[in-house]
């Protein structure tokens, strides 16, 4: 029983520490934030930190893994139908549009983690596999449906589609004023689709 308490206060404290780590990531960005700040508050003593997250990147990489579970959870359940799923694809982006600091810590750590040395490398691994899979099952319903043009591979398609949504990421950072994700997610999508997306 004491056990069982330990652990769900150890989980809670893990919850509490990358809750309070995403709101300073968003307020002063990555760089600027400090593991001594994070821990001071939630209360806790860096030490304490470190025994649940043993380095900044670790904990980045925690916040980005929170940020996916709840993106996936609100843009990417099990569609109703294929074309509901493309249409998540596009307000997945929009919602990114609102959220730039998470858009740019992701950006930086999926860079970073290409060294396979990288604590997130396997982490950013398994999250393309996983993005790749469920895109590939959306649009494999929509072309079982007729809403995706016959000539379109779902898997290859997958790829491209990941692949532009991130790139895209790169390019509004870079230029804000000069790229708009959500129009051309949309072009590219409406070009796939036998239906208006």
């Amino acid at each position: 029983m004491e056990t069982q308490r330990g652990y769900a206060k150890g989980r809670a404290t893990r919850e509490q520490i990358v809750e309070q780590a995403a709101a300073l990531f968003g307020e002063v960005g990555y760089r600027s934030a400090s593991l001594r700040g994070i821990a001071a508050r939630c209360g806790i003593s860096h030490p304490g930190l470190l025994h649940h997250f043993p380095s900044k990147e670790v904990l980045l990489a925690a916040v980005l893994a929170r940020r996916d579970a709840l993106d996936t959870e609100q843009f990417l359940p099990p569609s109703t139908s294929g074309l509901d799923g493309v249409r998540r694809f596009v307000a997945l982006v929009e919602h990114n549009v609102r959220v730039p600091a998470m858009v740019e810590l992701h950006a930086a750590l999926s860079a970073e983690a290409a060294d396979p040395q990288h604590p997130a490398h396997a982490w950013f691994v398994e999250r393309y596999r996983v993005t790749r899979e469920r895109f590939g099952q959306v649009l494999l319903q929509a072309q079982a449906e007729g809403v995706l043009r016959d000539d379109v591979d779902p898997a290859t398609a997958a790829v491209a589609l990941a692949a532009l949504m991130d790139g895209l990421q790169v390019q509004w950072l870079l230029e804000r004023g000069s790229v708009n994700m959500v129009e051309v997610l949309r072009d590219h999508l409406a070009r796939l689709l036998t239906v208006p997306l």
